[in-house]
């Protein structure tokens, strides 16, 4: 970066962050600390109104606004694409803006950046689905409401693997945290009262969500940019598969994939999962090139389902 993009970047930094040190500077723009002295004052001598606080930092003075940029044809890619992203998978409220930001950024673009930047984009295409259905999207809007209103929601789940007695549904009131898109899917992070922890939701497994009255003070503690679920995958599953199966393997990176290695047997895998019925579904796609070393639960299992399958031809 050359100094006058480095200059640039400081004011939007600082107008961004409200007040900067040196030293986070000098780490942001990978330069030395002296060398952002010397920016400083020359942004200084050129007009910028720049104030700096012993022991604080820089900042800019009160109202002073640095006009919009322009964009580089990479950089309208960049944002046409995230853009892209928004409208297949939020709800419909987000769609419009996002329709709406998009004229807005095609409109300010130069004749000659625009034509660039269709001509990136022509060799671009992000695919990533869309709702399942208007009733997911409901359901994303309202989830969306109630984190940023800290209000609680109640609905019923519709859980992936059975109790015993085959029941798997349950009731839950929950105070949302936050929304994230994982995987293809969108999962609410939640303190459930049902449980008196937090929890994950997928929003597909949801039905007869309503927004209560009720307020909740989310934890100042809790920040779902780096929030990190416990890991409590402590059951190993070790799978033997035909070794000619190797390049599938890798494609589909199966979540609960722990190792991969080639023996004269086979090909082992081991998986680690909470429960070994997660993994039985992708046991099972593998027909006769899979066989289940261990747990033994898990052999005893997939020999059950096998025998149900061969009633049924």
């Amino acid at each position: 970066m050359n100094k006058t993009d480095r200059m640039l970047a400081i004011v939007l930094e600082l107008q961004r962050t409200g007040t900067s040190r040196a030293e986070d500077l000098a780490a942001i723009f990978e330069t030395s600390i002296r060398t952002i002295y010397r920016d400083i004052q020359a942004l200084s001598e050129a007009g910028v109104p720049i104030v700096g606080a012993p022991g604080q930092g820089y900042s800019l003075v009160d109202g002073y606004f640095l006009p919009p940029v322009s964009f580089t044809a990479e950089e309208a890619v960049t944002l046409l694409l995230g853009i892209d992203f928004i409208e297949q998978q939020f709800d419909v409220n987000y769609r419009v803006k996002a329709r709406a930001s998009r004229g807005k950024i095609e409109s300010i673009l130069p004749e000659s950046v625009q034509r660039e930047a269709v001509r990136m984009r022509a060799g671009l295409k992000l695919l990533t689905g869309t709702a399942d259905s208007e009733q997911s999207e409901e359901v994303l809007g309202l989830l969306r409401r109630a984190v940023l209103e800290e209000r609680k929601v109640h609905f019923c789940y519709m859980k992936k693997i059975p109790e015993p007695t085959g029941n798997r549904q349950s009731s839950r009131t929950v105070e949302p945290y936050g929304l994230v898109f994982v995987g293809g899917t969108w999962t609410l992070i939640a303190f459930c009262h049902l449980r008196q922890e937090l929890r994950h939701f997928r929003l597909q497994r949801m039905y007869e969500l309503t927004l209560l009255d009720e307020k909740f003070e989310r934890p100042s503690s809790f920040n779902l940019q780096t929030y990190e679920p416990p890991d409590d995958r402590n059951v190993l599953v070790h799978i033997l598969l035909n070794r000619d199966l190797l390049d599938k393997v890798k494609e589909y990176n199966y979540f609960y994939t722990e190792a991969v290695e080639e023996t004269s047997e086979g090909l082992l895998v081991v998986l680690r999962v909470r429960q070994f019925e997660e993994v039985l579904p992708w046991v099972l796609s593998w027909g006769a090139d899979a066989k289940v070393l261990s747990p033994e639960p898990l052999r005893k299992r997939v020999q059950e389902e096998i025998a149900k399958m061969i009633k049924h031809y």
